[in-house]
């Protein structure tokens, strides 16, 4: 590699300044040549003495009486075999023959009213900025075409689906809410009465509902659930209830069937663990109409199976889903109304962003009654001292949850679930009675795991993160996570979750290596038990993931914008987009034609289309 170098001198005194990989740039360095150089200066000894050398990243020749005037260099993310460099002096060349391709998609009128001119203007003011502040103008432009894409296709979806209409109108009876609250062991909270309203007023009318609702662990989505159900079968029409696993699907059908009982609504299950005979007697029921609920997993999305008259689809932790798998169980029917629920709270940047085509209901307030859970982070050597917790707990009458991010020793860095099982019968619990469940056993065996647990016939299960979701033992009140350092917060709040669910004080222990330095974003959970504190930190520590599409955590979203950083200009998109849409719902207005081919043909936009 070349290397040129000459001493450069201003009033200030005289250093040593270097280029690399200049070929042909020692002719134009003449003495007295003026020059401004730009790059990073270190201390180096040269023949005996202590000097300053820069080490030239950018530099510009002047012509004898030419002041110098500072200029916006944008930087480009070099690659292994492209430099900055090259990328900005290819993009030098030809950004105004690119900009002049771009067309603006977004109606003048919208971009006036917000101030903002042209695409292409912005893509070269953002590529040759003549200051700061045009730069951070011209990435606010381009980031509102990004956004309004986005809430545009969410708007447009939301308005096709209220066009078509087709859905069951289900109205509620005089006093049916009434009955229900009085059929109920509890007092229904404020949240889960204004929750249930939303829901019912959605199912009246002819528009499938499509709702999301989110509550913390413990808010009572299931009495939520089971008020949907009421009001369908009221109305002469089934339901299905689809969670991601047996045993949080059989969890429901145990919870709910009670709940319906007094309204005499049947309530089937369906698994894929099931024998012939029971799958083919559910499916039988479910075709002819004897079946109001039906219960299950991924099993009532099978082809064989077949509804008489579905009315609503309920969808539980429907992240865990794909969009093809709960498309598939809303076409049992024509037009169901959807009921998504998920236990893991969603910031409000979320869900206004990545949920933008759904209803969202929040359950913000727990019932009385339910226990704090006090939180402790432990370092890894002191992890003697968190079974001696749990065995001061058994000996109380209580039980205990131990997870293991890991079933086996493929990583040598994750606890195993079947090593710790070992070290636990062997030398920490030999005298205490111990289960293991993880995703690798069969359904069945799953099933009797669980089942003996919750009867209080083992005092401390062992798990993968399988106990995440859903899984209720009153008796439990001590969690340990082992390699806690391993999960987003949100994931921790959801496996402390599984305890706290009776009276007793309950209490979760997260061990972290003596070495890492993270255990400081643990503590956010000894502070707070609102999951939606904890969503929102768990967010700006780990980014928002996949803007719109199926990835549900972490990473980059591939757009300029920023969900968390640039919020209040995506809510200034989505504005704008609804009054659009709102005016012309199908886009068929001369000027907002160029919007219809946006959305067939911008990959993004085209996701958010999808995403529910």
């Amino acid at each position: 590699m070349p290397i040129v170098s000459a001493d450069v001198a201003d009033e200030t005194g005289t250093i040593k300044a270097t280029w690399f990989g200049r070929r042909g740039l020692a002719g134009k360095l003449a003495p007295g040549t003026r020059v401004f150089v730009h790059g990073r200066a270190a201390l180096k000894r040269t023949r005996g003495s202590l000097g300053v050398e820069l080490s030239v990243l950018h530099h510009r020749l002047l012509e004898e009486d030419e002041p110098y005037v500072g200029t916006v260099v944008p930087v480009y993310r070099a690659s292994k075999d492209v430099s900055s460099r090259t990328i900005a002096t290819t993009i030098e060349r030809n950004v105004d023959a690119l900009a002049s391709f771009v067309h603006d998609v977004i109606p003048l009128d919208v971009l006036r009213a917000r101030g903002y001119g042209t695409l292409g203007e912005a893509w070269r003011v953002a590529h040759r900025p003549p200051s700061l502040e045009a730069a951070a103008a011209a990435r606010e432009r381009l980031i509102y075409e990004e956004f309004f894409g986005i809430a545009l296709a969410a708007a447009a979806k939301r308005a096709e689906r209220r066009s078509l209409g087709g859905a069951p109108e289900l109205r509620a009876p005089p006093g049916l809410f009434e009955r229900f609250a009085a059929s109920l062991a509890f007092v229904p909270t404020g949240a889960q009465t204004r929750v249930i309203a939303e829901i019912w007023d959605d199912m009246a009318g002819t528009a499938p509902m499509n709702r999301l609702v989110q509550g913390d662990v413990g808010s009572g989505k299931t009495v939520v659930a089971a008020a949907a159900v009421v009001l369908a079968a009221a109305s002469g029409v089934q339901s299905a209830l689809m969670a991601p696993t047996e045993i949080l699907a059989a969890q429901h059908a145990r919870k709910l069937a009670p709940l319906l009982l007094p309204f005499g609504i049947r309530v089937d299950a369906l698994f894929g663990s099931m024998g012939a005979r029971d799958r083919n007697a559910t499916r039988g029921r479910l075709e002819s109409g004897e079946c109001d609920l039906v219960v299950g997993t991924h099993a009532l999305i099978e082809d064989d199976v077949r509804f008489r008259d579905l009315g609503l689809a309920v969808i539980d932790e429907q992240h865990r889903f794909g969009v093809a798998q709960r498309a598939k169980l809303r076409a049992k029917s024509r037009a169901p109304h959807t009921l998504h629920m998920t236990a893991t709270p969603i910031p409000r940047t979320l869900a206004q962003t990545k949920f933008a085509d759904l209803d969202v209901s929040t359950i913000d307030e727990l019932p009385p009654g339910r226990t704090p859970i006090r939180t402790f982070v432990i370092r890894e050597t002191r992890k003697a001292l968190a079974y001696d917790f749990v065995r001061e707990n058994v000996a109380r009458g209580r039980q205990a949850y131990v997870v293991a991010p890991a079933i086996d020793e493929s990583d040598v860095e994750l606890t195993s679930a079947l090593a710790e099982l070992e070290e636990l019968r062997t030398r920490v619990f030999p005298d205490l009675r111990l289960e293991l469940l993880h995703g690798r056993l069969p359904p069945r065996e799953k099933d009797a795991v669980m089942t003996r647990f919750a009867r209080g016939e083992a005092d401390v299960l062992l798990a993968t993160t399988v106990v995440e979701v859903g899984v209720d033992v009153p008796n439990a009140s001590v969690m340990v996570i082992l390699d806690a350092h391993r999960y987003g917060l949100a994931q921790l709040h959801q496996l402390r979750g599984r305890v706290g669910r009776g009276v007793a004080k309950s209490y979760c222990l997260l061990v972290a290596p003596d070495d890492r330095n993270d255990v400081e974003r643990l503590t956010v959970l000894e502070r707070t038990v609102d999951g939606f504190v904890v969503a929102e930190e768990d967010l700006r520590i780990r980014g928002g993931g996949e803007f719109a599409g199926t990835a549900q955590a972490g990473g980059a979203t591939g757009l300029l914008g920023n969900v968390l950083t640039d919020f209040g200009l995506y809510v200034d998109a989505k504005h704008d987009a609804e009054a659009v849409v709102a005016d012309d719902p199908r886009l068929e207005r001369t000027n907002n034609l160029p919007l219809r081919t946006y959305l067939n043909d911008e990959a993004t936009a085209r996701a958010t289309l999808l995403s529910s």
